[in-house]
């Protein structure tokens, strides 16, 4: 079945352009002309992806993507003015799970597309036959995607899942920026630092009783990141 992607954008050249290169790939297209829209159609219809610009009337992309969050994981892109780099962030810690700046070629959209949906494609995906893992008081459920601090549900993107899974499958091993970028995003992501220092602050919010002094994900300055071991 085609994965459907909601659109939006109020440039209507932008809508017409995203549209005509999704279909040209087998995607099915919906769109939306601000992001009080996008959350009436998003509601209304099955969505795989969400492309979504940032300035626009109504509510804004920023507004959307937190109000998308309060009730789904489905990923989303925003679509960033060229140099606007603090709506890239901005964007990233509300949720997103990844950008595009504009203006951007067909080729790049597709290539952004084809890599947040395979992301989201295999966050499910489980290593080995270990069903549970627990560090401290989290606690993954593999088989069914879930993660636990001590009684209380977390809930991730599937970026954010899949950058979990990083740690908790190499616990005790520093794993640099490079290796994490290349493992979660993809290779052509692995100069991309931004997205990263954006994600394990937006995941240390979520697990960590104090993000500021984290026991889950700890940075080893110059070197990387890891899960240390817990001391018995």
């Amino acid at each position: 079945m085609a994965k459907r992607i909601l659109i939006v954008d109020d440039e209507p050249r932008y809508l017409r352009l995203l549209e005509a290169n999704l279909r040209t790939e087998g995607y099915e297209v919906v769109s939306a002309q601000d992001g009080q829209q996008a959350l009436e159609v998003f509601s209304a219809n099955p969505i795989d992806l969400v492309l979504m610009d940032v300035m626009m009337p109504r509510l804004d992309g920023f507004g959307a993507t937190q109000r998308l969050r309060e009730f789904t994981n489905v990923p989303i892109v925003i679509l960033t003015a060229r140099g606007e780099e603090q709506d890239r962030v901005r964007g990233l810690d509300l949720g997103a799970d990844d950008y595009l700046v504009k203006p951007f070629s067909a080729t790049e959209l597709l290539a952004r597309v084809r890599a947040v949906l395979r992301r989201a494609g295999s966050a499910n995906e489980a290593v080995g036959q270990v069903r549970f893992f627990t560090h401290d008081d989290l606690k993954i459920d593999f088989a069914r995607a879930e993660v636990w601090r001590g009684e209380e549900p977390v809930s991730l993107s599937a970026t954010e899942y899949r950058l979990l899974l990083q740690f908790a499958h190499n616990v005790g091993k520093i794993l640099s920026a490079e290796e994490l970028l290349t493992s979660v995003w993809g290779a052509e992501y692995k100069n991309d630092k931004e997205i990263l220092w954006v994600s394990i602050a937006r995941l240390r919010q979520k697990l960590e009783n104090d993000a500021h002094s984290p026991k889950h994900v700890v940075t080893r300055s110059g070197l990387g990141y890891l899960m240390p071991p817990i001391e018995t």
